[in-house]
Order: C-alpha cells, then sequence, then structure tokens
C-alpha cells in the first residue's frame, strides 16, 4: 500500500516540500497530496506590487506539478484531526475527509490587527492576494494629492510604502513606524533606507504608536490624528489558527513546536514548516516569521520524511540566516548581511545592486518552486517495508 503524505498549503514552503519529497521518493511508494485553497502558487513577497498595481506572472498549480506524481487538490482546510489522522476540507463538490499517514502542516500565517480598533474594517493588509487586490482597487480609486498611511516600519512596511510612493507619485505616502526608521540595520544602511525615503518624498512618522484607525485617519497613543485616505496595516502576521484547534503542541500564538526535523514534538508523523512551525535555529533562538526561514525549514521537513521512510540518514543542515533582502521600490534597494542568528553586522549592499539582487532572490524562489524536478536524482529511494507497515500501524492505533 502507498504511504499517503497531505501537504496542507502550497505557499513557498508547502509546494517547496511537496516537490522535494516527489524528487526524492517513488510514486508507487507514495501518493502526495497537496491540498490549497486557490489555483495559483501566490509570489507573497511580490504582494506589494500587486497592490502597487504591477501584473505579476500567474503560475498555475496544476501546471506546475504536472508529470511530478504530486496530486493538486483545490479545497479549503476546516479542520485536522490529529488522532484519527485525518483532514476535513471543503470544495465545490462538498465536505470531505482526507486521510493521511504522514502530514506536513504549511499553512502559515496572515495578517493581525493586535486588536487595534478599527484596524479590521478600516485598514487593508497584503499578506495575502485577496487583500493585496482590494488594496489596488482602493489604491486605483484615490485622486492625485490624497494620502496612504502605511502603520508598521517593518520590512513589509518599507517595501509597500516605497512601492507605492514610487508607482504614484501624486499621492502622499506616510509610514507609520513604533521604533526609529530601519532601527535594526546598520548606520550606512539606515541612512540609506533614509535617503530613499525622502527622495520618495515619504513622510516617516517614527516612535509612532497608532491606537486606533477610523475611516480616514489613523489616531495615535498621544490623541493625534493623521489623515489617511487608505491605511494598510503591515505591523506583523499571525499564525493559521487551524493547529491551535488540534491536540498538536503549540505555542501561545499558534505555531506548533517541532524538534530540529521539523516534526511536532507531540506528534512524530505531522510536520510543520515555515511560519506554521516553532522551530529552533543552528545559533540557538526560534526562527522569525519569513520565506527566509521558510524554505529551510521545508528541505529540512522533506529530507527528514524521505529519509525516515527509507531508512536514509536524517539531514543535519543548519538553519541560519545570512541577509535580510529589501526591495525600495523597483530601482532600489538593501541587502542588510546578518550573523547566523539574524544579528546586524556592519557589511551591507545598497542601491541598484542591492535591488537586482533582491529581485534575483525572489525569481529564484519562484523558479525553484515551479521547477522542483529539475535536479532530478538519478534514483529515487524505495520506501522501505518496514517503515511503511509502522507508520500505517500508528496511524491505524490511533483512528
Amino acid at each position: 500500500m502507498q504511504h499517503r503524505i497531505i501537504v496542507l498549503g502550497a505557499g513557498y514552503t508547502g509546494a517547496v516540500t511537496a516537490g522535494r519529497l516527489a524528487r526524492r521518493l517513488r510514486p508507487e511508494d507514495v501518493h502526495i497530496t497537496l491540498v490549497n485553497a486557490e489555483p495559483d502558487f501566490v509570489e507573497r513577497v511580490r504582494l506589494h506590487q500587486l497592490a502597487a498595481g504591477q501584473d505579476l506572472k500567474p503560475r498555475p498549480l496544476a501546471e506546475m506539478f504536472a508529470g511530478t506524481g504530486v496530486e493538486v487538490r483545490l479545497s479549503r482546510v476546516t479542520a485536522v484531526d490529529t488522532e484519527r489522522g485525518t483532514v476535513a476540507v471543503t470544495d465545490a463538490d462538498g465536505e470531505a475527509d482526507l486521510a493521511y499517514d504522514t502530514l506536513v502542516y504549511a499553512l502559515g500565517s496572515g495578517w493581525t490587527d493586535h486588536g487595534v480598533p478599527g484596524a479590521a474594517e478600516h485598514a487593508y493588509e497584503i499578506a495575502s492576494r485577496p487583500g493585496a487586490l482590494r488594496l489596488r482597487e482602493r489604491l486605483a480609486r484615490l485622486e492625485a494629492g490624497k494620502t496612504v498611511t502605511v502603520v508598521g516600519g517593518g520590512l513589509t512596511g518599507l517595501e509597500a510604502a516605497t512601492e507605492f510612493a514610487e508607482a504614484r507619485p501624486d499621492l502622499r505616502v506616510t509610514l507609520a513606524a513604533r521604533g526609529g526608521l530601519g532601527d535594526w540595520v546598520s548606520p550606512k544602511a539606515r541612512a540609506h533606507l533614509r535617503k530613499v525615503l525622502a527622495g520618495l518624498r515619504i513622510e516617516v512618522r517614527e516612535h509612532t504608536d497608532v491606537a486606533r484607525v477610523e475611516s480616514g485617519a489613523v489616531v495615535t497613543a498621544e490623541g493625534e490624528s493623521i489623515r489617511s485616505d487608505a491605511t494598510v496595516w503591515t505591523t506583523g502576521f499571525a499564525a493559521h489558527p487551524i493547529a491551535a484547534a488540534t491536540s498538536l503542541e503549540t505555542t501561545g500564538s499558534g505555531q506548533i513546536v517541532v524538534d530540529a526535523t521539523m516534526a511536532s514534538v507531540s506528534h512524530p508523523n505531522v510536520y510543520a514548516v515555515g511560519d506554521a512551525a516553532y522551530a529552533m535555529g543552528s545559533a540557538g533562538k526560534p526562527l522569525r516569521m519569513s520565506c527566509a526561514s521558510g524554505i529551510p525549514t521545508a528541505w529540512q521537513a522533506a529530507d527528514s520524511i524521505a529519509a525516515r521512510l527509507t531508512g536514509g540518514k536524517l539531514p543535519n543542515a543548519p538553519l541560519r540566516y545570512v541577509n535580510q533582502c529589501i526591495s525600495l521600490g523597483r530601482g532600489e534597494g538593501l541587502i542588510q548581511y546578518v550573523s547566523a542568528d539574524d544579528t546586524t553586522r556592519s557589511f551591507s549592499l545598497r542601491g541598484r545592486n542591492a535591488a537586482r539582487y533582491k529581485e534575483l532572490i525572489c525569481k529564484g524562489a519562484a523558479w525553484g518552486v515551479a521547477n522542483p524536478f529539475f535536479k532530478m536524482p538519478v534514483r529515487r529511494k524505495k520506501v522501505r517495508t518496514a517503515e511503511r507497515g509502522a507508520a500505517r500501524a500508528a496511524a491505524n492505533a490511533t483512528a
């Protein structure tokens, strides 16, 4: 009998995991199902570009995984039953339960309003394609002289503010940051940020804590009202809520606690990758939610699953950081180099070369997802009968 592997979510981490598993395991031994609510792969790191009015290349999942042996199922995940080993989904045909022997949870994260009054009702988010499209429509309707306020001074906020200001120089763009502008990057990098934002005429409101969002303004903790015809909320992400509703061991934020192989510490046949995982990096610190963290965890999970099923050696690749890549419009960028634990180093790459570097990173990530079989090994490994039988027996025992 085939070992049933279900991957939930076809973002960067889910798609990479599914493709890497198909590359390492024989289709006669395993059946891999990739479950996703949307038919296309979404380049999340480019959603600020989509919101700014740029058209992104469509990447249908059915085409990406054609001929790989991965079954793409367009369904929305509604629940996971780790005791029965099933996933509840709903689609155009109704509701169904999918049984698994191994589950890869890659549902990722979405935006969060952090409980700020009015943010959910009046602010726009760009953590999802539907959210980016809603903002795109809103920006297209704004007349010259109107104000766009981006709340959040992290990577997403910086990329969004500069993209909007470059695409729509007729609008007034304001960036509201709780801390100082780029206070986590090196001094030269910080100076470059200030220069680029000033050149784009972006008003920067540092050390500004937004306490409330209204239909035409944001109100600070000090009571100041800042005009805002479109408010964009980029203050961080929250893990998808489904994991927290299961018997999996999760953190208070809803991330699944995993070991070094990305396996759940409470349910070894469940793996979590990307923003869904609470994983420790090689430097002993938790990995932050980011594409830089996600793809290495996907490699680790896929290689661990393949090793356990085939009797191979478990991977021991370090989960570490190298740099933080920030686009500042289409022609400017910033690459801040960091240590393994994400601590800022003194060196950074700035300007057009940094923009080209960031573009190569984005293209490379999307290309790697879309071409899972480019580096096909000479021979896929056979799943050992003992491993297949043990996994099926374990699944039946908890049913």
